[in-house]
């Protein structure tokens, strides 16, 4: 209620910005929110425990390697597998070449999967359609 903390509820501020221009090469963990302007070859990943970890891939963004986060927003590349524990939304230029865990997923159309997509087991299946652009 008042003055409650939802642990459950994605990160709503970013703690974290790789910029646009920027490699990174290696793996990342993290706590809270991280954007992507940039391009990673390693996975990224939310530190254990970290159930609000937020990670947003800008449209110019890439990232080669495993992700694994408890919110994913996507517009840019992303090239390995994918699990995410909460909520996935997948925005019209994004492109994810990976098998996809997820437990809720908002795709928008435009947008492009080459993989498997795995609705994770244990929650009940909830589809959201995107609003119209």
């Amino acid at each position: 209620m008042f003055g409650k903390k939802n642990e459950g509820a994605p990160q709503g501020r970013i703690d974290s910005l790789i910029g646009a221009g920027t490699r990174v090469e290696g793996s990342i963990r993290f706590t809270g929110g991280l954007r992507i302007d940039g391009e990673i070859v390693g996975s990224v990943e939310a530190a254990e425990g970290a159930s609000s970890s937020t990670l947003v891939v800008s449209e110019h963004a890439r990232i080669e390697g495993a992700i694994h986060v408890a919110y994913l927003v996507t517009n840019g590349t992303i090239v390995g597998p994918v699990k995410v524990d909460e909520s996935l939304e997948i925005q019209p230029k994004a492109r994810i070449i990976g098998d996809v865990e997820y437990t809720v997923i908002e795709m928008h159309q435009g947008a492009v999967v080459e993989g498997r997509m795995e609705h994770r087991a244990g929650k009940s299946a909830e589809l959201k359609e995107a609003a119209p652009n």
